[in-house]
């Protein structure tokens, strides 16, 4: 038997303000992307924001449809936008905030295996790891570099590609 041990890593910091510039400006244009869900099933809004190598800002958010299987998440929606539109753009980060009027949400939310799933998709495509940083509210944020550290199993079959 051998035993096998996984460690993920990521940074927690305060708030927003202690990111650089960039990271800073990428979060806001994640709350600007937050204004166009169409929540209105779950009351939890999602925003995405991806910041392309050229400096394109590309927006998705949560999409609700009364048959709960046909709506999508923002990072999916942000994501699969960038694949049909901006393939040869690679993918620097992604910043993903939520906001629901229910409850407070006190610390970031995190994407759902679906999204991370298509994630590292998108970081094999393009043979680059992309920075992540979640937040919400006046909470922590956390920035995580690259798949590896929020889905340390995922799924690959180098044998579907060739």
């Amino acid at each position: 038997m051998i035993n096998h041990e996984i460690k993920i890593a990521f940074d927690e910091y305060d708030s927003l303000k202690d990111l650089d510039t960039a990271d800073y400006d990428l979060c806001l244009e994640a709350a600007t992307a937050l204004k166009n869900s169409h929540s209105p099933y779950s009351k939890f809004r999602v925003g995405a924001a991806l910041r392309l190598h050229s400096g394109r800002i590309i927006y998705g958010s949560n999409q609700e449809n009364v048959a709960y299987p046909s709506g999508l998440c923002a990072e999916r929606v942000a994501l699969f936008y960038w694949g049909a539109n901006h393939p040869d753009d690679p993918v620097e980060a992604m910043a993903v905030t939520a906001q629901t009027d229910e409850f407070m949400l006190s610390k970031p939310v995190t994407s759902c295996g679906s999204c991370l799933q298509v994630l590292a998709e998108v970081e094999k495509k393009q043979d680059k790891p992309i920075k992540i940083i979640l937040y919400a509210g006046q909470g922590p944020v956390w920035v995580i570099k690259g798949i590896e550290n929020q889905l340390p199993f995922l799924f690959f079959e180098e044998r579907l590609t060739t």
